[in-house]
């Protein structure tokens, strides 16, 4: 028997995939909504359209309970109120729906200098980005308590997971694995907050199946996993299948190109993640979760790091 209906939002990103496999593979019926079905996921529906129209967005979520926001710009596109825009078109289409939104929020929304960041810890974020997620969930806290949406925002550190391309694993850690290198973001010393993606996907499955209980607002931090830049660089030195050498990323380099390259210059602007300890902190959830939810640190990255080699593998064979 079905839990009930949830739309995804941007089906083909790295979260709404992720979402969907997992919202399926919970026993929810699954549709979701993307300008072209790229990731399809068997088991599921898919509704192709433009989520930046209205009734196109109203269309999809029709008959959902559940509704996953998962679309995202690139960084260089969140500025001039593109990012609010966006946002925007999903509230217009949820208001006075009763539906569940639920929300995948950043760490962005919090200083460089907040060392451990619980639910309740004030929100003032560095400029611009931080900013951007500041006014995002204030539009969220007011759809909840003036139209009649239930928001759920579930927040988590740097995503990774298998049969993603151009995150940290890729564009970053791993971008010179052909020339034998491996890069390190920050003092290998130094933690960070990382989210394995099935992991985080499956807590917000867990979230829908306990709205019921929740208020019309509420803001969950999903720990993921608390580790330091040389744990992840033994890790992923583990999960390779030929040895390389470990040396810091070069941010000078970043920020040359960044010059030329709008991306790689606000990828360089959020450099302060890496050099600073940020650990999301959240009781409330980890005992919703449940003890051991998480999948071993060592285990999710040698998914990860697999499935990216066996990517790159078949791109090259094609060319």
């Amino acid at each position: 028997m079905s839990k009930g209906k949830v739309t995804v939002l941007g089906s083909n990103g790295h979260i709404g995939n992720a979402a969907m496999i997992a919202f399926r593979d919970a026993g929810w019926d699954v549709t979701g909504l993307g300008r072209s079905n790229r990731k399809p996921v068997a088991g599921t529906q898919f509704f192709k359209g433009d989520a930046d129209d209205v009734a196109v967005v109203r269309a999809a979520i029709a008959e959902a309970d559940i509704v996953v926001q998962a679309l995202h710009l690139r960084y260089d596109k969140w500025g001039n109120g593109a990012a609010e825009r966006q946002l925007q078109v999903v509230l217009d289409a949820m208001t006075g729906s009763g539906k569940t939104l639920l929300f995948p929020g950043t760490i962005y929304n919090y200083r460089a200098k907040d060392r451990t960041i619980a639910p309740g810890l004030r929100q003032s974020g560095e400029k611009p980005r931080g900013e951007i997620r500041i006014r995002l969930e204030n539009m969220l806290r007011a759809a909840a308590e003036e139209n009649g949406v239930q928001v759920l925002i579930l927040r988590a550190g740097d995503f990774f997971g298998p049969g993603n391309r151009d995150d940290w694993f890729d564009a970053a850690m791993l971008m010179d694995y052909a020339k034998g290198r491996l890069y390190h973001l920050g003092d290998l010393e130094t933690r960070h907050s990382w989210a394995y993606l099935p992991d985080l996907a499956r807590a917000f499955t867990a979230l829908a199946g306990r709205r019921a209980e929740m208020q019309a607002f509420e803001n969950f931090h999903f720990a993921g996993h608390w580790v330091s830049h040389g744990q992840i660089m033994a890790a992923v030195q583990n999960a390779l299948p030929k040895p390389v050498t470990v040396t810091p990323m070069p941010w000078w380099l970043l920020r040359a190109v960044g010059l030329i390259n709008p991306v790689m210059r606000d990828i360089y602007r959020m450099r302060y993640l890496w050099l600073n300890e940020m650990e999301l902190v959240d009781p409330r959830l980890d005992a919703l979760l449940g003890p051991a939810f998480t999948t071993p640190f060592e285990a999710a990255v040698a998914e990860t790091v697999a499935a990216l080699l066996a990517s790159r593998s078949a791109e090259k064979q094609a060319a």
